[in-house]
């Protein structure tokens, strides 16, 4: 039975999630050169979202990476942790590096949660129970990484008992190839595969 995008994104019971869209990481100050260009595309497209999410009225919740300069709390049991701790550019609170990137132009409606640890945005943070006490059912993704975190984020969803929905052209990894075998071969299993295109329809269809 073909999926009603419309009816699974509708504003009051849907949330929209970004993950770890910040300058450090995928912007202009990013310590992984190579996934800030593969995002570069799709950050408008983020921003795109946002904007309509605002305006139907679907909450905007910012999950963001941070590193206290004293790395307490962090975590060193992966490569990508070592790495970040090395980089020349680090995720401190209040850095440059930390901000959210322009194109998403942070609302005072908007929620952000960040976080000391981990790769997940859900585990041990305050997500699920926020989006609960909002009513949410369904979680639209956006972000980084396809390779990493984005996975992470709707296998977390899944199993938590949310719907996800994924933009394909809002969300980035590399590289190019593996970015679409994640999504033939591992995310259509679990979410709703959607153009932002099609996510955009369904929220100004809804009277947003």
């Amino acid at each position: 039975m073909p999926i009603d995008l419309a009816a699974l994104v509708a504003p009051g019971h849907t949330a929209l999630v970004t993950q770890e869209l910040q300058r450090g990481v995928c912007g202009d100050l990013s310590a992984l050169p190579e996934l800030a260009a593969a995002a570069q595309p799709t950050l408008p497209n983020a921003g795109a979202l946002v904007r309509a999410a605002r305006e139907a009225g679907v909450p905007v919740i910012h999950c963001t990476a941070l590193r206290r300069e004293d790395g307490l709390g962090a975590n060193s049991n992966a490569r990508i942790f070592q790495y970040m701790a090395r980089a020349p550019r680090k995720l401190h609170p209040g850095s440059p590096e930390a901000e959210l990137v322009p194109e998403l132009a942070l609302a005072d409606s908007d929620l952000v949660l960040w976080r000391l640890h981990g790769l997940s945005p859900f585990q041990g943070s305050e997500l699920d129970f926020v989006l609960r006490n909002l009513g949410i059912r369904t979680l639209v993704g956006v972000g980084v990484s396809v390779n990493v975190a984005i996975q992470n984020l709707t296998f977390d969803a899944v199993n938590a008992g949310y719907q996800v929905v994924v933009p394909r052209d809002a969300v980035a990894g590399v590289p190019a190839e593996y970015v679409e075998m994640v999504f033939a071969n591992t995310l259509r299993n679990v979410a709703t595969l959607a153009t932002t295109a099609e996510v955009l329809d369904a929220w100004r269809g809804a009277g947003g």
